[in-house]
This record gives structure tokens, C-alpha cells and sequence, in this order.
């Protein structure tokens, strides 16, 4: 009798344990393996231990809030917030709530605080400077994303940086999954292009805006993104720099378009600032190119977003498509 009830006492303690610890997992309360999770990652400066999983994150360039979302979560605080959508268009934008923390160029380290992160993601071109400050409010990750290094194939370099990001926060099969779902993305809209028959198109992309009273134009170079996405789709980049661009353009003028009169040219420009319809309109340099004459001009959406994630890069491959296909279809 009394081993009988020794073993009922034990299959009832058991059954105890597991009903408190079905009540932790529920209730919400990181496990013991969570908190005792630890990883190196490596960003700009070298190795950083971060412990436990990052859940509120505080991201000062616009590029990691994009990742964020690629990997499910929604940063705590963004910097520029205000301005994010206007430029950024993933197909998500952020939600209310999201916080403000200052500007890119001059972050509020007194914002940053009051989100009580545990991690925070910024570039070292823009935040060096401060970056023994925001050591001091939680772990940061800094990127060199404007690096000799990294330029030298900003497609790949981005890569790279979303994974060390997915890491970082234990998101990597979402990484893996989002970088997939891209891939397939782009193998989609090549397709597109070939069913309407405008495989392998030579291009010039620009981002094109007024600066100082001047019509200006940023030609993407072979290393940038844009080329790279373009390159995925069948399409052949005419334009060259004699030098590497680390931003991934040249900064030029319209006169600079009559080396590439052959081209297709895909422009970026803002409703607002749009220079081939206000500033260039009547001028003779731009008006007698051929690609203008013969009318191979493809616009795209103000909040193309030439310097972002995984997210940005579909986008822009549909976009370019979709400025085909449409062009297609009005002139037939």
C-alpha cells in the first residue's frame, strides 16, 4: 500500500511541474535557455556579445528598420521616423508605435534612453562620434555599410548585414526565408519581362532632384544595389565610373546622358521635385536625346528605395517591371 502511494505522490508531483511550467510559457516569461542566451556577431568594429534575444530595438538608418521587418518584428524607435514612408516603401509601414528619436545625422540619445532598448543598430559614417553613448543605454550594433569594403558589391554587403542583424535578435530562419521569398521575387518578374518581350534592356537608373537650383542626377554604378537587382532581372547597366563609387552613383549633371543615348533610361524622382518635367522641360540637352525623342523613359515611384533590405530589393524589382509592362500596354 504504501508503494502505491509513494508512486501516486510522484506522478502527481510530475504533473504539478508540468501545469507550472505550461503557466510560465503563457503567461509570456522568458524561459531559463532564453536568458542565458549569448552570441557573438561581428559588425564594423569588431566582435559584440550580446546577451539574451533582442525584442526592443532602437534602429538610427532607415536600411534596419526595413531588415527588422523582414524578419517580422517592428523597430521601438526610428530615426527621421517622420520622413521613413515618404522615401521607404516596402509595402508595410510602420505602425503608431514606433517612436521618433531625433534625426539620422544627430540621433536624441535622451529618446533613445527613455525606450529602455536592448539593442541598437546605427553606421559608423553618421554615428561614430557617439557611439561610446549608446554603449552606455544598451549594446550596439554599428555597420560600415559605405566602406571601400563594403562597396565593393553593396548587394552583397547588405546580405550580410541582414543576416548578422537576424542573428543578433535569433531571427535567422526568417532571414533565410525572407531572402528566399526575394529571390523568387526576382525569378518572377524576369519572367515578366520576357513574356512582354522586353528581355535583356541596356538601362541608365538615376535618382534625379534638385540641389543648390540645379537639375542632378545620381547614376548608379555596377556595384550598387539598384545594378545588382537590375542585373537579377536580365538587364545590362550602361553606365561606368572610371573610379569606385562607395555610395554606388555618380553624381552628375543631364549633360552627362549624351554618352548613353542608346540607353533606357529608369528615373527616380519625387512628385514634388520632379526635374524632367519642370526644370529640364524645354531644354535642348535634354530634349534631343534619343532615348527622350523615342520616348524610352520609365518612371518610378519617389519612394523607390535605392539603399535598403531584402524587402526594398522585391520592390524595386517590381517597380522597374511594372514601368515596363505599363509602358507596354499604354502603347499598344
Amino acid at each position: 500500500m504504501k508503494k502505491v502511494f509513494l508512486l501516486l505522490l510522484i506522478l502527481f508531483t510530475a504533473l504539478l511541474a508540468a501545469c507550472n511550467g505550461n503557466n510560465k510559457e503563457e503567461s509570456g516569461e522568458e524561459s531559463p535557455e532564453s536568458e542565458s542566451r549569448s552570441v557573438t556577431v561581428e559588425d564594423a568594429t569588431g566582435e559584440k556579445t550580446i546577451e539574451g534575444t533582442p525584442e526592443n530595438v532602437v534602429v538610427l538608418e532607415w536600411a534596419y528598420a526595413e531588415e527588422l521587418q523582414a524578419l517580422g518584428m517592428e523597430p521601438t524607435g526610428v530615426a527621421d521616423l517622420d520622413s521613413y514612408g515618404d522615401w521607404v516603401d516596402v509595402g508595410e509601414p510602420l505602425s503608431d508605435e514606433v517612436k521618433d528619436v531625433g534625426t539620422r545625422q544627430e540621433p536624441n540619445l535622451e529618446a533613445i534612453s527613455r525606450l529602455e532598448p536592448d539593442l541598437i543598430i546605427g553606421v559608423d559614417y553618421r554615428h561614430e562620434g557617439i557611439a561610446e553613448d549608446l554603449e552606455e543605454i544598451a549594446p550596439t550594433l554599428m555597420f560600415a555599410p559605405y566602406s571601400e569594403e563594403s562597396a565593393e558589391n553593396q548587394f552583397d554587403s547588405m546580405l550580410e548585414e541582414f543576416n548578422t542583424v537576424a542573428e543578433a535578435v535569433d531571427r535567422e530562419d526568417e532571414a533565410e526565408q525572407a531572402v528566399n521569398d526575394m529571390e523568387q521575387t526576382f525569378e518572377e518578374q524576369r519572367a515578366r519581362l520576357e513574356e512582354a518581350g522586353k528581355e535583356g534592356m541596356n538601362y541608365v537608373m538615376t535618382q534625379a532632384f534638385t540641389a543648390q537650383n540645379t537639375p542632378t542626377l545620381r547614376l548608379f554604378t555596377d556595384n550598387s544595389i539598384v545594378a545588382n537587382v537590375m542585373s537579377e532581372l536580365g538587364m545590362k547597366n550602361d553606365y561606368e565610373s572610371d573610379e569606385l563609387e562607395v555610395y554606388g552613383y555618380t553624381e552628375t549633371t543631364v549633360e552627362t546622358l549624351q554618352n548613353y543615348q542608346d540607353s533606357n533610361l529608369f528615373y527616380i524622382v519625387q512628385d514634388e521635385d520632379n526635374i524632367f518635367n519642370e526644370q529640364l522641360a524645354g531644354n535642348p540637352v535634354w530634349e534631343e536625346l534619343e532615348f527622350v525623342q523615342d520616348d524610352r523613359l520609365y518612371q518610378m515611384p519617389g519612394s523607390t528605395w535605392t539603399f535598403g533590405g531584402p524587402l526594398s530589393a522585391e520592390v524595386l524589382a517590381e517597380q522597374v517591371v511594372n514601368s515596363v509592362v505599363e509602358k507596354e500596354e499604354e502603347d499598344e
